[in-house]
């Protein structure tokens, strides 16, 4: 027994010698990845930037016509027009083309407002209320349906009205002389 007893602590010095051998290579072992990460550092600050690569998104896009000339620089000179005016004057195709880009744009949102109350009309025909009292006086005279149906009607006027405009404006540009082209 006593021989077990000196074996095992014998076994014990050991282990605690290597474990205490083990640490100091260790701490070392920290100390050179340290070393090694400032030296990479110092090496990071010390290499040259690297050069800007130009992607065909950093190049701005411009036409070429067929004689090698960029648009761009067309577009800068005053472009002719027909009626042998200005592009600035109130009958110049810059002018024109605002004219009916506007008016476009307001028939685009009109176009869309009316969408939006014809769906709200259409649930509101559908609608299901829980509040029984609710739903009687729904029953018998429907106002929230009405009047979402009378907003449709006057979106509806008021659409025609904005494309009788836009008729108007092309008539007034083919009576003044200027391109068709610019209704567009």
């Amino acid at each position: 027994m006593r021989f077990t007893m000196l074996l095992r602590a014998g076994a014990i010095a050991v282990l605690f010698g290597l474990v205490t051998l083990a640490t100091p290579a260790q701490d070392q072992s920290n100390d050179d990845v340290a070393a090694a990460a400032r030296k990479a550092r110092q090496q990071q600050k010390d290499a040259p930037k690297p050069k800007k690569v130009l992607t065909n998104d950093d190049i701005p896009s411009v036409p070429v016509d067929n004689s090698g000339n960029s648009r761009a620089a067309k577009s800068d000179e005053q472009k002719p027009v027909a009626s042998g005016e200005k592009a600035d004057t109130p009958n110049g195709e810059a002018a024109w083309r605002k004219r009916f880009q506007q008016l476009h744009e307001k028939i685009a949102t009109a176009q869309q407002e009316l969408d939006v109350l014809q769906r709200e009309l259409e649930k509101d025909q559908l609608q299901y209320y829980s509040d029984p009292q609710k739903a009687m006086t729904q029953q018998h005279d429907r106002s929230d349906v009405n009047d979402h149906a009378a907003k449709v009607e006057a979106k509806k006027k008021e659409i025609d009205a904005l494309n009788q405009q836009l008729s108007d404006l092309e008539d007034e540009l083919r009576k003044s002389g200027g391109d068709p082209g610019w209704a567009r």
